[in-house]
């Protein structure tokens, strides 16, 4: 089965999808029966490709302004989804935190094209996760989104598949790893801002940190897991948060002196009628599995009504781990494993 896809954006992570494609693609074959090509791929400011017999992908990673200039022009995005053919459209572009936009009117034109709509991005999950959901229902459609939190860690997948008749009553745990390192860091005797600049350095941290030191990145992934496995419909405006930023490091020192760790906890509870969320530093002690997370570890834990407490351990993540969780839901999508209600 040939399946053709539109990428919607063209960075790290999706540079790495085209890479793990060719990869795999004879494993593909061979195990699936399934032959992916890319036919559209859209980028934020270096222009739009789009071939329906198939984008060269060697020369879109080598070569992209002569691909560029030898590609029929397109007007923006939401063209690119409606006439380049695809029959699975990937959302990979930047979030936009206070809206979800463009990434949901991207995934809502893709399922409104027969498409199924693969996301990276934590937008229309924290936005418009109910509506979507419900659209891709009612169109017989995938909307999945396995890279959106810990990376390409299947935990939508698990929640999906290996959960029956089950529900989350709450979640903790680290969500943001260049957070965790710069605790880290500051553990070892660096500074705030030291500790910032060398997560920079290795490419862990934005130019601009605050989304990521301020706890927002956090707050969105909380709203994302509410969203999908609580059956809520929260806002990352909504999350109590509280970020790093003001940690020093003779905060750092004196809970280590006690025995204890920094480390920035997101988590979800239903009390009573009402579900409370947070993100916020707090100290940990060595009975808590946060306190063992170095470096860029995340962890998470579900407490359901079934398996009571249920732990995730994502070590060290990559752009290539990202790109495997899209090519997971690529793959389910492409089989028909997938339920939207």
């Amino acid at each position: 089965m040939q399946l053709d896809l539109c990428l919607l954006g063209f960075g790290n992570v999706g540079r790495e999808l085209v890479r793990l494609i060719d990869r795999k693609r004879d494993e593909l074959r061979s195990r699936y029966d399934l032959e992916l090509r890319i036919v559209g791929i859209a980028t934020g400011r270096h222009g739009i490709v789009m071939s329906r017999a198939g984008i060269d992908t060697r020369a879109a990673l080598d070569d992209w302004t002569r691909l560029v200039h030898t590609s029929p022009a397109v007007p923006d995005t939401l063209t690119l989804i409606r006439n380049c053919g695809a029959g699975m459209t990937i959302e990979m572009t930047p979030i936009d935190r206070d809206t979800g936009r463009p990434a949901i009117d991207h995934v809502e034109a893709a399922l409104n094209a027969g498409q199924h709509a693969i996301s990276a991005n934590k937008g229309p999950l924290a936005h418009a996760y109910r509506r979507l959901r419900d659209l891709a229902a009612r169109r017989r459609r995938a909307f999945l989104f396995e890279a959106t939190v810990m990376d390409g860690f299947p935990i939508f997948n698990l929640y999906r598949e290996c959960l029956p008749a089950t529900h989350v009553l709450g979640f903790r745990g680290v969500l943001n790893s260049t957070t965790n390192l710069i605790l880290t860091k500051m553990e070892e005797g660096m500074s705030f801002d030291d500790a910032v600049r060398h997560a920079q350095d290795i490419g862990i941290a934005e130019t601009d940190p605050g989304n990521d030191v301020d706890g927002w990145d956090s707050a969105v992934k909380v709203s994302v897991l509410c969203n999908v496995m609580m059956d809520a419909d929260v806002r990352p405006q909504q999350v109590e948060r509280t970020g790093i930023r003001g940690i020093t490091n003779e905060d750092v020192r004196g809970a280590l002196s006690r025995g204890w760790r920094i480390r920035l906890i997101c988590s979800a509870e239903r009390r009573e009628d009402r579900l409370v969320t947070r993100v916020a530093p707090e100290e940990v002690g060595p009975d808590d599995v946060a306190y063992h997370l170095h470096g860029t570890t995340s962890t998470l834990s579900l407490r359901t009504d079934t398996l009571n407490q249920l732990t995730l351990l994502e070590t060290a993540p990559t752009p290539a781990q990202t790109a495997f969780g899209v090519l997971a839901d690529v793959v389910a999508a492409a089989r028909g494993h997938f339920d939207n209600r």
